[in-house]
């Protein structure tokens, strides 16, 4: 089985009125990208809750798969009606061949050393140091495979920082994969919550799946984990949060009550020019700096005064 991508160039105006078009002539899927990703050219576009969306970019291309045996000539002249365009744009075909998609998409994440003794291994490798401390990761539905720079810069500084009897928050865990670090690296208790129930089931079976001592951890949605009191009931020692700025900024209050006098704050998901607005807000609280930065992203960590 095969299929055949139609791809059209569009500026940011004609975009989502190709796209509507396409989904009505009979697209399996349509998709919107930077015409010139991985280039110089490349405009970078970041999505933040409580931002205005729907931002396209200003060059971009239209991608329509359809079954193979499509009327293509049919189809761009319908497009061509329904957007309203003076005349029909230039477009191009690739033929999308039947592959092993799961074979294919774990082929794209190896294992990832973090430090001399701390590696994230997805399930389908062999660790490629059995005597280090393994995080054995399936992210599921959920985000967090470890590869992301945000992710790396929150588990280089647990595994600088950490101390054996830390309590340990895990806001937006994702796949559990900085919780189960923090219990690897000596915890003595974790929490993790996030807005998405799909994470929680990965966080569960991932935590499992590490040999986590059930009595060591627990993930809630944010919902539940308010509803029933499944936040400690003491002050935690660290509170670790790799989400995005603006929810770091809504949340600041609720994450500073969670932490002792002394414990620290870990903050990341910060864009280099978001971490001046991100860093005021904490300020108030924790003597706050920028920790480390990789490809953009920045740390932010703070000592609660």
């Amino acid at each position: 089985m095969s299929w055949v991508t139609l791809i059209i160039r569009a500026d940011a105006t004609h975009a989502e009125l190709l796209s509507d078009a396409l989904m009505e002539q009979g697209a399996l899927s349509v998709d919107i990208h930077d015409a010139a990703a991985d280039t110089q050219e490349e405009q970078l576009l970041f999505g933040e809750p409580g931002e205005p969306s729907g931002v396209i970019w200003q060059n971009a291309e239209v991608s329509a798969l359809f079954n193979q045996g499509a009327d293509f000539d049919e189809i761009m002249q319908n497009v061509t009606q329904l957007s309203q365009l003076d005349s029909q744009p230039n477009y191009r075909l690739e033929r999308v061949e039947e592959q092993d998609w799961v074979r294919l998409t774990q082929s794209q994440f190896n294992p990832i050393q973090i430090s001399s003794r701390l590696w994230i291994v997805p399930t389908w490798h062999q660790s490629p140091d059995p005597a280090a401390i393994n995080l054995i990761l399936d992210p599921g539905l959920a985000f967090g495979t470890g590869s992301h720079p945000t992710t790396q810069l929150c588990l280089g500084w647990l595994d600088q920082n950490l101390q054996h009897g830390d309590r340990v928050i895990d806001y937006g865990c994702g796949s559990g994969v900085l919780a189960i670090a923090a219990i690897k690296l000596g915890a003595d208790y974790v929490t993790g919550i996030d807005i998405d129930p799909q994470a929680i089931l990965a966080s569960q079976d991932n935590a499992l799946r590490n040999d986590c001592n059930p009595e060591k951890f627990v993930f809630a949605t944010a919902h539940k984990a308010a509803e029933q009191d499944l936040q400690p009931n003491e002050q935690v020692d660290v509170v670790v949060a790799n989400i995005l700025a603006n929810p770091l900024i809504i949340l600041a209050s609720i994450l500073e009550q969670a932490i002792r006098r002394g414990g620290h704050i870990v903050l990341s998901g910060i864009l280099q020019e978001q971490a001046e607005d991100v860093r005021n807000v904490y300020q108030q609280w924790f003597d706050m700096r920028i920790a480390n930065a990789q490809e953009g992203w920045v740390l932010l960590t703070g000592i609660k005064r």
